[in-house]
């Protein structure tokens, strides 16, 4: 009785896992999934993807003490130090997608105040 029963189980759990299988082969070749995926890429190279974290934006030497004193803190996070005339950004950071961005902005403001999160673009 209880091999009988065992043997049901496992038949069930095979017929239930390959019907998963193949309903999620069979949606992603519709149409409507394709295009959605080619307007994603499309907006992607236009409009670029990805987040940094601004943790700085001022004057020169400042941001250069700012960026020290980050890479110190955290040495293995990205750091970009950029010239925005007359003024200087520090960003750190490439994430994918806005939701690490704001967990590493809630990480980083143990030691840095006044974070925005800025998209990245082209």
């Amino acid at each position: 009785m209880k091999q009988k029963t065992f043997l049901n189980f496992i038949l069930l759990v095979i017929f239930l896992g390959t019907s998963a299988i193949y309903s999620q082969n069979r949606t992603n070749t519709s149409n409507e999934v394709k295009n959605l995926i080619d307007k994603k890429r499309s907006f992607n190279k236009q409009y670029g993807y990805g987040y940094r974290v601004q943790i700085y934006y001022g004057e020169e030497t400042k941001a250069r003490s700012i960026e020290n004193k980050f890479k110190i803190n955290f040495p293995n996070v990205y750091t970009k130090l950029d010239y925005d005339q007359p003024y200087w950004k520090v960003q750190v950071g490439n994430y994918k997608t806005k939701l690490e961005a704001d967990k590493a902005v809630i990480n980083f403001s143990e030691k840095f105040s006044g974070l925005i999160v800025i998209p990245l673009g082209k």
